[in-house]
């Protein structure tokens, strides 16, 4: 018994310090989770044999958490799929490229509905409660009312920056009085590596899309 217990203990161990080793990269990525023929839990982010039973963890890494620095944007896989009607819809009423759409949602809930930071933002675009009074969202965990928000919010930053895609991006984190305040993006460490996030995945979905 005290063999058995001991080998179990050693194989949830190692399948915590793997799980652990996976999160900075995998931050706004699937994890898969199952159990093999040998009983040893596995995690992973390639999907496991077909027999296999498995679950799915999530790992939101939201724009104000510092974890989320130590992600490999250039590499995280991007999710050209999801909520494809409404995002389109989202593009084309408010003039803004499906691409940045994407980016923003990616980098700010990793397309989570029920997403929620710690600073109260909600929902896929992460929308504060008094940004979604001024945009009229009533359920901010409603995708296709976030989505319409956050496009349209998105747009009228780029309206005041002048089609400024960092400058939006940068009041889009930081609010437009912030940007105008410094003239450019504000020095907050938080909001230049929300830039940089928001630079690399527009980059990246405007090539995949």
């Amino acid at each position: 018994m005290q063999g058995s217990a001991l080998k179990n203990s050693v194989r949830l161990i190692a399948g915590s310090i793997l799980v652990v080793g996976l999160l900075p990269g995998l931050a706004l990525a699937q994890v898969y989770k199952w159990v093999d023929e040998n009983g040893i839990i596995n995690y992973s982010n390639t999907a496991p044999p077909t027999d296999r039973d498995f679950a799915v963890l999530n790992f939101p890494c939201y724009a104000s958490d510092p974890k989320c620095r130590s992600v490999a944007w250039e590499k995280v896989p991007l999710n050209t799929r999801s909520f494809a009607g409404v995002i389109r819809e989202a593009s084309v009423s408010n003039a803004v490229d499906e691409s940045l759409i994407r980016a923003i949602i990616h980098a700010e809930s990793a397309y989570q509905v029920e997403a929620q930071s710690p600073k109260g933002a909600q929902g896929l675009m992460q929308l504060m409660p008094d940004t979604q009074a001024e945009l009229d969202v009533g359920d901010p965990f409603d995708p296709a009312e976030n989505i319409r928000g956050g496009a349209r919010y998105l747009a009228q930053l780029l309206t005041e920056f002048d089609g400024d895609v960092e400058l939006a991006a940068a009041a889009y984190n930081a609010g437009p009085s912030a940007v105008n305040r410094y003239g450019g993006v504000p020095p907050f460490e938080e909001t230049r590596e929300y830039v940089r996030r928001i630079r690399i995945l527009h980059r990246r979905y405007a090539q995949a899309l």
